[in-house]
């Protein structure tokens, strides 16, 4: 894009400050705790009708997505829960490009917790609350608001533009991997999720896990001849913590140098006994742990069994009685695209030109959907975000509202530069 045209669509970005900043209100407003995304997902389908994109909303097929090799056992079914993907033609000789962004979010957990009302996209010093702010409503806002400028600015792409909004992202990743069931691909993608404006070629891989224990049952009056699952259960989850040990000092990755906070291996919840006067023989420990990019993702499972299985080894019941290792929920494979891509070069040119400032290049301590994107799609995606993954599921969340508006002109300025640009108008098609 010519220095004119990019100055252009920046002033059309800060013209409509104001309505970038209701439009995401409006989008925090909504609740939509996973699950519960039909409300906001029809408000989005609306809203990108109305700007004269060609809007693309379905239902999932639970049934045919339980045959792709993506596919995670869940709990219940898609109907009511629509993915979106709104298509900005291009007037042709420009490369794709892919926005995807989830609007689902975690619940809001101890409301008495929260300042305000987390529903209510409340605004003070320069932030904007509620839940889903920072994850990832703020990121879905900012790719609807960047194409919005580029219309303002008199603006076509040359390459096709999808914007891409789906469901399901904080239990499977579902929605992502039905978008490229359902064939759409591009020449590469920005995700939307949470960076803190970082850019981010890479996102770790995670893995939950339940291991279960079983003891020797006795009265609680003869509770020395029962084997407590307790005390077997305080034994692997010291095991785990000698697991995330070893890991941390034999796992590498340039994106990922601080690698304590990285790479998590460790137990979350642990279940024992269910009344005060009887003796507790089961234990089931829940946990989960994490990948980073080139690591073996069956191969890491299969180290947790094994390990768990020299320590239960060691304890003279667990020896004859050995606990199950299950996977069970949320497993996302790692997964990265090479820092020389051409798009991680564009959208880090880009904030460098927005911000004034030299951009952090750094891997999303946290699973994404880009996974689904390159390894089924092959459409190389990097992530940047303006909510910051420090405060996302966290109570008060917010996003900056500065760093918000800089998500939108850097995500305009590199569909320009990514797709190719011209007046609109001009070209073919039209």
């Amino acid at each position: 894009m010519t220095p004119e045209i990019r100055h252009r669509v920046l002033q059309a970005i800060d013209a409509r400050r104001d309505e970038a900043v209701a439009f995401l209100q409006s989008m925090v407003s909504i609740p939509s705790v996973t699950g519960d995304e039909g409300r906001i997902q029809h408000f989005l389908a609306e809203h990108l009708g109305r700007m004269g994109l060609n809007v693309d909303m379905w239902d999932t097929d639970w049934e045919q997505l339980k045959k792709h090799p993506g596919y995670r056992p869940v709990d219940r079914g898609y109907e009511g829960r629509p993915n979106i993907v709104a298509t900005w033609k291009g007037s042709g000789g420009g490369r794709s490009l892919l926005l995807n962004g989830h609007t689902d979010v975690i619940p809001i957990g101890n409301r008495e917790a929260w300042n305000d009302d987390p529903w209510s996209a409340a605004i003070r010093d320069g932030r904007l609350y509620g839940r889903g702010a920072a994850d990832m409503k703020s990121g879905v806002a900012s790719h609807v608001m960047a194409v919005a400028g580029l219309m303002a600015a008199g603006l076509r792409p040359k390459g096709d533009v999808y914007v891409n909004i789906v469901i399901d992202e904080e239990v499977s990743g579902h929605g992502t991997l039905d978008t490229v069931i359902r064939g759409y691909k591009a020449d590469a993608g920005i995700s939307g999720e949470t960076s803190g404006l970082a850019i981010q070629p890479a996102c770790i891989g995670r893995i939950w896990f339940e291991i279960e224990i079983n003891g020797k049952p006795a009265g609680i009056q003869r509770h020395h001849e029962g084997v407590s699952g307790i005390g077997l259960g305080y034994k692997l989850t010291k095991a785990v913590e000698a697991l995330e040990a070893v890991r941390m000092a034999s796992v590498t990755h340039p994106l990922y140098p601080n690698i304590r906070e990285s790479l998590p291996c460790t137990i979350g919840s642990f279940q024992a006994g269910n009344y005060p006067s009887a003796f507790p023989s089961d234990c089931l420990l829940k946990g989960s742990m994490a990948t980073v990019p080139g690591e073996d993702h069956e191969g890491v499972k299969r180290s947790l069994v094994a390990h768990i299985a020299r320590a239960a080894a060691e304890d003279p019941w667990m020896k004859e009685h050995p606990p199950k290792v299950r996977f069970v929920g949320y497993d996302a494979e790692a997964s990265a695209i090479p820092l020389s891509h051409p798009i991680v070069e564009i959208v880090s040119g880009n904030l460098k030109e927005i911000s004034g400032r030299e951009p952090e290049i750094s891997g999303r301590q946290g699973a994404a959907d880009t996974r689904f994107l390159n390894l089924y799609a092959k459409t190389p995606t990097v992530i940047f975000g303006p909510g910051s993954t420090a405060v996302m599921h966290a109570d008060n969340e917010y996003v900056a509202i500065a760093d918000y508006t800089t998500a939108i002109k850097v995500v305009a300025l590199s569909i320009g530069d990514w797709c190719g640009i011209e007046e609109r108008g001009s070209g073919r098609g039209r």
